[in-house]
């Protein structure tokens, strides 16, 4: 918090403070050259001498003010100012009087030592002035000014006690009989409790008494200022200011705060008592006052009797919500001792006024025009967006502290808003989409905030709730259901997060090692109807589960889940739930996806035991379906990576001599064959289509793999499929894949098959360098019989074969 030297406006620091952009019209203004500077003062000094104020010294009054900070104000000026104040020759415009009372201000406020003389004069001339009938029409202005100038004077160290005095009278009658007045604009509240501000600073015990009342109960009188937040925060600075700036010269002020504090039925704004008492305990963390200590335990208790009342009532303040957030978030910790209302609060204020994605997403369904977007950009723009962060750390805070009672009800309470947003934003994204981005691309802002808000506070709650003492199966629900909220929010994941890295590897960790939560998490994900549901859009039916990136990424965290657990659930519950789904996204364009859905496959096939008849049996049914979807989109849509695991899996982990085994192996051979025959067969063909080739090389590579990996049983079948798939190539396909054969089993340990690959090699490099010989037309005219028969001079594939 800034002291009172570090800054010359108290009305600008308390703007600073509460987020709010300073106008055109106050201290912030652009300076104006030295130039124009002097020329003003020449202006007005030659309306005094002329007795003439025009429109023109009008003008120069707003270019000395323009100048904002810069401006400098010294005695000479300030005896004009008052010259042409309380000089009867001059007939002033209503609209000038706010203006030169300004620039007393800040004369008053940059001054190191003003003149006494010049204080006196200039409070006298105040004085003449407001009782004056020449100041007809008092503006809202004028009063705000008067009160602001009222307050900086009494606030002068060096002025005579009965000038204090007599300021203070009059800023206590002006704000309790014209409280309508110096309230009724948003834009002059920043220079009323300014004026508040340095009159409490500077005042004895009947003064601080009235003004004080006045500062809290003038929000709560007829005709009051709005209840804003940014007004809120600025009498939380206020009070700060206040209290630490004046604490060892008015320890009074203390105990009248804690008077009003400790109302139980306060007559004053909830919102101004809590953001004063907010203000208190900023002020209370930076002294160590006996009297600022108890003030904090009483602004602490004033805060949970608030809260407490909100709770009971199921209150609907927005404003009251914003304010209690916003004071915890800027006063430290404070905690509930009892009810935990502060918590509830907390909660409710995140889910309604933080992040109000519900409310936005019914106003964009009634299709209320601009309104929607509206309402979004001046969220994104608020105070109390800009603070989610620290609010959000508050709150866990809070959390932590709380009963079990309490904690549960917020758990339950953020869980259903992590399902009512995926829902919810699903809807609104398609939509907008492709009508207004821009609304779209607002609303992930804020949805973003959401998933680090569940980010941050999932990892709190695993702290409380993933530990020794507490029982197993409250951990395990526990991590069922922050593993689902966060699978509604994967969309929103845009960066790479520890805490989101630490709240996964714990719960999954619990998870995955219980059938129980397996199954219970599982059972979570959309199912497929769901997934492939046909929606409505311009008159026209369409499947849109590919085009839907939000439920994509909702699947592909399942994805990426259920790999780790993948021992543990039941075969029954697999082929139900994961099994359609699976196959489905093998299918889909993004290619994470299609890797993620090979993994899983791959998670399943290679778990389990062999002796569980049913979970054999199922691989062995799905490896069918798997060899199909993964063929139909290669290349292209189907990853090589993916399926070669998948491949690898399949022939490590099912019984030796599986029919499924046979059936793939059959497959790839097919589609190898069929891929290569889209190519012509010329010499070095393979050379110049190197790029275009890649996919059946790919699978070609593969297919040599498998040779060391199928079992003995289906070894055989293989080389015989392969050979015949070789002799078909030409001559630099053959070589190839030859050389990367030769290579393969010279390098190979295994000495049970390594006697018959180095035969079954040489045959087959036999038989395609005599292929190659037969080439051109003949070729393929006569293969099967140059191959198999050859009138006795070739070995024949069945003679291979029978040989090995």
């Amino acid at each position: 918090m800034a002291k009172q030297a570090q800054t010359f406006f108290l009305e600008e620091w308390l703007k600073a403070n509460s987020g709010t952009i300073s106008n055109t019209n106050s201290t912030n203004s652009t300076p104006q050259s030295a130039r124009a500077i002097i020329q003003a003062w020449a202006d007005l000094r030659e309306s005094l001498q002329q007795k003439s104020f025009t429109q023109q010294h009008y003008q120069s009054l707003h270019t000395l003010l323009n100048s904002g900070i810069a401006l400098y104000v010294a005695d000479p000026q300030v005896k004009l100012i008052l010259a042409i104040l309380s000089s009867p020759d001059l007939s002033l415009p209503s609209e000038s009087y706010p203006l030169f009372l300004r620039l007393l201000y800040i004369w008053v406020r940059k001054s190191s030592k003003p003149s006494p003389l010049f204080i006196n004069s200039s409070i006298n001339v105040l004085f003449q002035l407001f009782s004056s009938q020449s100041v007809t029409n008092k503006s809202s202005l004028f009063f705000t000014e008067f009160l602001l100038l009222l307050g900086a004077f009494s606030f002068i160290p060096s002025i005579p006690e009965n000038k204090r005095t007599q300021c203070l009278d009059f800023f206590c009658k002006i704000m309790e009989e014209e409280y309508k007045l110096v309230s009724l604009f948003d834009d002059l509240v920043p220079s009323v409790l300014s004026g508040i501000g340095y009159a409490l600073s500077s005042s004895g015990s009947i003064h601080f008494i009235r003004i004080l009342d006045t500062l809290f109960g003038i929000w709560n009188k007829e005709g009051g200022p709005s209840s804003s937040v940014q007004h809120g925060l600025m009498i939380l600075h206020l009070v700060e200011w206040v209290l630490y700036n004046c604490i060892q010269s008015h320890e009074k002020i203390i105990i009248f705060s804690r008077e009003i504090l400790e109302s139980h039925k306060s007559q004053y704004a909830s919102f101004s008592i809590v953001m004063g008492a907010a203000g208190a305990l900023r002020a209370s963390n930076r002294s160590i006052s006996s009297g600022l200590m108890e003030l904090r335990s009483s602004a602490e208790k004033r805060l949970e009797i608030i809260a407490t009342e909100y709770v009971s009532i199921n209150g609907n303040d927005s404003v009251l919500l914003q304010c209690i957030s916003l004071a915890l978030a800027r006063s430290g910790d404070v905690f509930s001792r009892e009810k935990h209302s502060l918590l509830l609060c907390l909660t409710s204020a995140i889910l309604t006024e933080i992040l109000p994605l519900k409310r936005f997403y019914t106003h964009i369904y009634m299709n209320s025009g601009n309104k929607g977007n509206h309402e979004v950009k001046e969220h994104l723009q608020s105070v109390i967006f800009k603070e989610a962060g620290v609010i959000t750390s508050v709150f866990c805070k809070q959390y932590a502290q709380a009963n079990e009672l309490s904690k549960n009800k917020v758990e339950n309470l953020i869980w259903d808003f992590c399902q009512d947003v995926y829902m919810s934003h699903r809807q609104v994204a398609l939509f907008l989409k492709g009508k207004d981005e821009e609304l779209l691309q607002d609303l992930e802002k804020i949805t973003e905030s959401a998933f680090l808000m569940v980010v941050f506070f999932s990892l709190a709650v695993t702290k409380q709730k993933l530990v020794p003492n507490i029982p197993k199966e409250i951990q395990l629900d526990i991590s069922v259901k922050i593993l689902i909220s966060f699978s509604c929010l994967e969309y929103f994941r845009r960066m790479r997060l520890s805490e989101y890295m630490d709240t996964i590897r714990g719960v999954a960790g619990s998870v995955q090692e219980n059938e129980a939560a397996c199954v219970s998490f599982v059972e979570s994900i959309p199912s497929y109807g769901d997934l492939t549901k046909v929606h409505v859009s311009s008159n026209k039916m369409e499947f849109t589960w590919c085009k839907d990136e939000m439920q994509t990424s909702r699947i592909l965290f399942y994805l990426r889940v259920i790999p780790t657990c993948a021992e543990y659930i039941p075969s029954s519950v697999f082929r139900k739930t994961v099994a359609p789904i699976l196959f489905l996204y093998m299918g889909h364009p993004n290619g994470k996806v299609t890797r993620a859905s090979h993994s899983t496959f791959v998670a399943f096939i290679s778990s389990g035991k062999d002796y569980d008849d049913e979970r054999v049996s199922l691989k062995e049914q799905l490896v069918y379906y798997y060899m199909q979807r993964s063929l139909e989109g290669y290349p292209g849509v189907t990853p090589f990576e993916g399926m070669a695991s998948g491949v690898a899996a399949l022939v490590r982990y099912l019984p030796a001599g599986s029919p499924c085994i046979f059936y793939s192996v059959h497959c790839l051979v097919e589609k190898a064959s069929s891929l290569c025959s889209e190519f012509p067969k010329e010499p070095n063909s393979w050379n110049d289509l190197h790029d275009e080739l890649e996919p059946c090389k790919k699978l070609l590579d593969l297919l040599l793999r498998l040779l060391s990996l199928v079992d003995i049983q289906v070894l055989p079948s293989l080389m015989k499929l392969l050979a015949q798939l070789v002799v078909e190539l030409p001559e630099d396909g053959q070589n190839m894949v030859l050389n990367d054969l030769f290579a393969q089993v010279a390098d190979s340990d295994d000495v049970t098959r390594k006697p018959t690959l180095v035969s079954w090699v040489q045959s087959l490099s036999y038989l395609s360098s005599q292929a190659t010989i037969k080439g051109g037309g003949q070729r393929k005219h006569e293969k099967s019989s140059a191959i198999i028969w050859n009138k006795g001079r070739l070995f024949g594939l069945n003679r291979i074969f029978a040989r090995m």
